[in-house]
């Protein structure tokens, strides 16, 4: 074993330590002192680690076989990857996707594969960052048993891991944690002298402790290194106030990634809200993405595909708003131009809704595609040109504008086909009653014809 072990890098052998429970270095930050030793310890995450449900089942029979760990960041991936690895007895292998090559992947499959008289657990961090030939390397082993892989990653594992990959591993969404799990996580890590900071004897009330909560996003590891940095600058004893953690929160950043998971879910929610009549909602949406430094001008655009999309002729003054809006943005920038949409997005979210305009012309693109193609009628078409008029092109087209209300009663398909169905909503039911109107004289005067 000990020619095997030579064979493993550093940061192998500190994974195989730490699994066999011992005791963690004081140089460690805080919260990867206090990892879990085993799936009991692990806080949160009750919507998969609580009795009976499958993946406590399938490690208590140590029956796993890949799995895949779909969270945001601080959510506990590692953590339960490490405490399996310890639960099963199982050698632990743990490799960020960013920093490892194909060399170092072939390595570790060589080895585990002469390790016949151990399970490797193979952990790669940030799995979405392997390309497909290096999440190929990985599947005759995961097929064979070789190695048992557990993957975690922050994003939609639908779109970054392959489908022979994917279709072999257990997935399981950890969700952020929530507030009250943070809390008392904080609680304890003040109390535990082995571990944590109880040597140190800091105190801090439950609202403290909820208040810096609150400020880490459901981010587990970030509240913990944020209470040891909050403790080591205070004298021993001393307590931690809402003083001490102001700090921490003058300088929060929250989660979000401008071209990722939480960009597009983020617009959706905000699109969504709007949609949905929530000027509120979408404010608050609207206020996450210029805080996470998404850019306005993004924004700004899609305010002008909404004013169209979801407003349309119900208020056909929102899109000159979004485009005024949109200029507003290229013009003044950051931080001003967050005040110009923030007026855009209440306007758009109080905004009479219909999708009528783009609903037809859904239904006209399906006709185009799904055929027969009409063709221009002859009283439509031009008459330009000597040609043109030998071949009676708008001979009999009857001038619109030489009937009341402009209504000739002439067709303008040779096969008319209904594709705008209006709605009574805003604006859009007095163009309903025009229409209906127009439809009633388009038929007296074919009717006198």
């Amino acid at each position: 074993m000990d020619d095997q072990a030579s064979l493993f890098g550093a940061e192998e052998e500190v994974a195989l330590r730490e699994c066999d429970g011992a005791a963690s270095s004081k140089r460690q930050p805080l919260a990867a002192r206090l990892r879990p030793r085993s799936l009991n310890e692990v806080v949160g995450q009750e919507h998969i680690l609580a009795p009976g449900k499958l993946l406590p089942r399938l490690v208590e029979s140590n029956t796993f076989g890949s799995l895949l760990f779909y969270g945001p960041p601080g959510c506990g991936k590692t953590s339960m990857a490490e405490a399996i690895a310890g639960e099963t007895k199982s050698r632990f292998v743990r490799i960020n996707a960013v920093m490892s090559n194909v060399a170092e992947l072939r390595e570790i499959l060589s080895i585990a594969r002469r390790m016949e008289d151990k399970d490797t657990v193979l952990f790669i961090d940030e799995i979405h960052r392997f390309n497909k030939s290096q999440q190929d390397l990985l599947l005759p082993d995961v097929e064979a048993g070789n190695i048992r892989l557990i993957g975690a990653t922050t994003h939609n594992p639908g779109f970054y891991v392959n489908a022979p990959l994917l279709s072999r591993s257990h997935l399981f969404r950890l969700n952020p944690h929530n507030v009250d799990t943070i809390a008392a996580a904080l609680s304890r890590a003040l109390t535990d002298e082995e571990r944590g900071l109880g040597e140190r004897k800091h105190s801090a009330s439950a609202r403290v402790l909820e208040g810096l909560a609150k400020l880490s996003d459901g981010d587990l590891r970030r509240a913990l290194n944020a209470l040891e940095v909050i403790a080591m600058g205070l004298d021993e004893g001393g307590e931690i106030t809402d003083e001490a953690i102001s700090v921490f929160a003058s300088e929060r950043q929250i989660r979000y990634d401008a071209d990722e998971d939480e960009h597009y879910d983020t617009i959706s929610a905000f699109i969504k809200s709007m949609r949905g009549g929530s000027p509120d909602a979408a404010l608050y949406w609207l206020a996450k993405m210029l805080s996470g430094g998404e850019d306005p001008r993004f924004i700004a655009r899609r305010l002008v595909i909404f004013a169209s999309e979801d407003v349309g002729l119900a208020d056909s003054q929102a899109l000159p708003l979004a485009v005024a809006t949109q200029q507003a943005c290229e013009f003044v920038g950051m931080p001003e131009c967050r005040i110009n949409l923030a007026h855009c997005v209440s306007y758009m979210a109080a905004a009479p809704k219909s999708n009528s305009a783009y609903s037809a012309l859904g239904k006209a693109m399906a006709s185009i595609q799904q055929g027969p193609l009409q063709e221009v009628p002859l009283w439509l078409r031009d008459s330009g040109g000597k040609a043109s008029k030998r071949l009676g092109n708008a001979e009999d087209y009857e001038y619109s504008h030489s009937f009341p209300e402009n209504i000739s009663g002439q067709e303008f398909m040779e096969k008319p086909i209904r594709f705008l169905e209006l709605k009574n909503v805003g604006e859009e039911t007095e163009i309903a009653k025009r229409l209906a109107r127009w439809e009633k004289l388009k038929a007296e005067r074919n009717k006198d014809a």
